[in-house]
């Protein structure tokens, strides 16, 4: 993609149909997605030896690695979301892809952490709310 502003609609999740090859397809329905990547703060202060008087300055590395994926939008039935259900009752990990647009795409197992319908208003269509997090370390491909 092009530099500049990136097309925010493109940030999606994409689950494999299983099959080999494997081809991922797009859980449909998101109006609102967002990744994040966070690290574990691993506190690394220490005193200074040579003037231990002195106010020590906090320093840190990164620790554990996370990745999460989560979005919200309008439930929509098909046979793919129906497969998707049934392995999110079953509590069973998914293969997916996470494309971020300007960054690339991060494949893997996934857990379902928190799945929700919901119905907003007595006359709207049923919503849906989703949260994904990295069940097995990801592969991550940079977009070109």
């Amino acid at each position: 993609m092009a530099d500049g502003q990136q097309t925010g609609r493109l940030l999606l999740i994409t689950v494999s149909n299983g099959d080999s090859p494997v081809t991922y397809s797009a859980l449909c329905g998101f109006k609102t997605s967002t990744f994040n990547m966070s690290a574990n703060s691993v506190d690394t202060t220490t005193p200074d030896c040579a003037n231990p008087g002195n106010i020590p300055q906090k320093t840190a590395i990164a620790g554990i690695v996370s990745r999460t994926f989560s979005g919200s939008g309008k439930f929509i039935k098909s046979a793919l979301v129906t497969d998707f259900i049934a392995d999110v009752i079953a509590g069973t990990q998914i293969d997916a892809e996470v494309t971020v647009p300007g960054v690339g795409t991060f494949t893997g197992m996934w857990a379902v952490t928190s799945y929700e319908l919901s119905n907003p208003d007595m006359e709207a269509t049923m919503e849906f709310s989703a949260t994904f997090e990295a069940a097995s370390a990801l592969t991550f491909e940079a977009e070109a």
